[in-house]
């Protein structure tokens, strides 16, 4: 759909980003089922590159984020490296944790990403601590906390967003409601309205946007970043998307059916939405497909970086790691 005084900078900025993170993400999933260098199971977001796309764009670099197991596109559009990015995930040393953290625990402290976490629903309450960490420190950093629908249903939401009420904390909560929990339809598991009426109930501020209109994303999450670095309070932003794959990348998603998932993507991809727009806007097709080109060959060298990385050395196993000494020696 065409806007008036479209931004064609920032059109172009988010579908930049949005082919950035759906080209990772493919290059991810080749170096796991083509080469089986990725060992352990990765989570793709693609179909949701919108939310993190849009997102983030509206973010300071020194504000922070926390994720969900499912958080390439958030880290790689919080500004972490690609090839560091790429490291981590076939556990090779210069990766992003030193090659060790691997994709459901990606972190760039650098950037502001303080990590992905694998457990659902932790990330809420981690969030709700960074952010009591910046209101003690007395600075205007926020945190963004994004979690995924199936951690409504655990008990971190309602304490992390409780407390963030309680004491006035400077966060964003982001629900990514891509509609399925796992294997299962999120709304057979969800009783009462969902997300945003929970969290209207604890007295948060909620938005609810169109996950898969980047600009649309783009547009809210301005307008809420403001009024939590304002207000220095917490507010609560759904973004309903959809999950195109599986819950991993080896999962078929027998579960659902392939012909409605299949017409659902013919007709809501967020990558085909925003092109649309911009060619709209009139830019060239030549254009928008140099974007995807550029895209696919960064992702592409930042994997054949990873795969001549050396993996870390035997004498690192134990750095990084907390260690407190012998129960018996503190006692």
């Amino acid at each position: 759909m065409s806007r008036p005084n479209y931004d064609r900078d920032r059109g172009l900025a988010l579908l930049t980003m949005m082919e950035r993170i759906r080209a990772f993400e493919r290059t991810a999933e080749q170096a796991a089922v083509r080469d089986q260098l990725v060992l352990g199971a990765i989570h793709l977001s693609i179909g949701q590159e919108a939310v993190a796309a849009g997102l983030v764009g509206a973010l300071r670099r020194d504000d922070l984020m926390v994720s969900t197991h499912r958080g390439h596109g958030h880290t790689l559009a919080k500004g972490a490296d690609p090839a560091a990015m790429m490291k981590e995930l076939l556990g090779r040393q210069g990766g992003c944790c030193g090659g060790k953290g691997g994709s459901m625990h990606i972190a760039d402290f650098g950037v502001g990403m303080l990590g992905a976490n694998g457990v659902v629903s932790a990330n809420i309450t981690i969030g709700a601590g960074a952010a009591h960490g910046v209101k003690l420190l007395g600075d205007d950093r926020i945190v963004v906390d994004i979690f995924g629908d199936g951690a409504i249903n655990r008990g971190p939401f309602l304490e992390g967003l409780n407390w963030a009420a309680v004491f006035g904390l400077p966060v964003l909560f982001v629900c990514e409601d891509n509609e399925w929990s796992a294997t299962t339809r999120t709304a057979d598991m969800t009783a009462g309205d969902g997300a945003g009426a929970r969290a209207r109930a604890i007295g948060l501020p909620v938005e609810v946007v169109d996950g898969n209109d980047a600009e649309a994303v783009a547009d809210v999450a301005r307008s809420l970043v403001a009024r939590v670095r304002d207000s220095r309070a917490p507010a609560f932003l759904h973004a309903r998307t959809f999950r195109q794959g599986g819950h991993t990348y080896f999962d078929p998603a027998s579960y659902r059916s392939a012909d409605d998932t299949a017409a659902r993507i013919a007709s809501d991809d967020p990558i085909d939405r925003q092109r649309a727009a911009l060619g709209a806007a009139g830019v060239a097709d030549a254009d928008l497909d140099r974007l995807r080109s550029d895209a696919e060959a960064e992702m592409a060298a930042a994997l054949e970086a990873a795969k001549a990385a050396p993996f870390p050395d035997a004498d690192q196993t134990f750095t990084d790691v907390q260690d407190i000494g012998a129960p018996e020696a503190a006692a």
